[in-house]
């Protein structure tokens, strides 16, 4: 039995439990970390709180973590409704996911490999535990990055990031593998641009930490 991490985005949550059941039901422990970006944008504007970013990161005021946890906890309920009684949500900020401040953006965090006792109880209970990307504090941290950190934490085997996009796309066709050191000559180069900068980042420290990682069709290896 191996154990993955399994990130998926805002936008494709609810979507994406077929896929994870399917990892389940072939016999995986797989732990889910989900984002809620497009979510937490819309509330704050409902609110009348200002969307910042810097650096693709998101400015995080005092009143703006409120607003984050509320649209992390609604959707995180959501997701877990959809995989059934086999899942149990968990939020990261009280379960200990751990984050080094980035005091320039407010109340944001990088995060650090972690090994919750919750999420632990959960996978030996066959469980499915759905995790929020808060660290203690609580502190907004970027959701890839999250689930990156935790899986090298828990000592997963994969690291899978389900997108709505099908892979990395290189030369206009998806390639199937792709090395750490490639992917972040890239990234530097700022051959890419958007939701994908993210996810591959977060792949390349996972796999450089030991966890194979998979954007959609594409491998991530060291």
């Amino acid at each position: 039995m191996s154990r993955i991490v399994v990130k998926c985005g805002g936008a494709v949550a609810t979507e994406s439990a077929a896929a994870i059941l399917a990892l389940v039901e072939a016999g995986h422990e797989v732990c889910v970390v989900h984002g809620a970006g497009r979510q937490i944008s819309a509330l704050m504007e409902e609110r009348g709180l200002p969307v910042q970013f810097l650096g693709g990161r998101r400015v995080t005021s005092r009143e703006a973590i409120v607003v984050v946890k509320e649209a992390l906890d609604a959707l995180n309920a959501e997701l877990v409704a959809a995989l059934g009684s086999g899942a149990v949500g968990l939020h990261g900020d009280e379960i200990g996911l751990r984050a080094r401040p980035v005091a320039t953006l407010g109340l944001v965090g990088d995060p650090l490999p972690s090994r919750p006792a919750a999420v632990e109880d959960a996978l030996a209970a066959g469980l499915v535990p759905v995790v929020t990307p808060l660290a203690r504090g609580p502190l907004n941290v970027n959701a890839d990055e999250a689930a990156a950190a935790l899986a090298v934490g828990i000592e997963a085997e994969r690291i899978v990031f389900l997108t709505d996009v099908p892979g990395l796309l290189l030369g206009g066709a998806v390639t199937a593998v792709v090395r750490a050191d490639e992917a972040e000559r890239m990234l530097d180069a700022d051959d890419f641009e958007g939701g994908i900068v993210p996810k591959l980042r977060a792949a390349i420290t996972a796999a450089r930490l030991g966890v194979r990682a998979e954007i959609g069709e594409t491998a991530v290896l060291a």
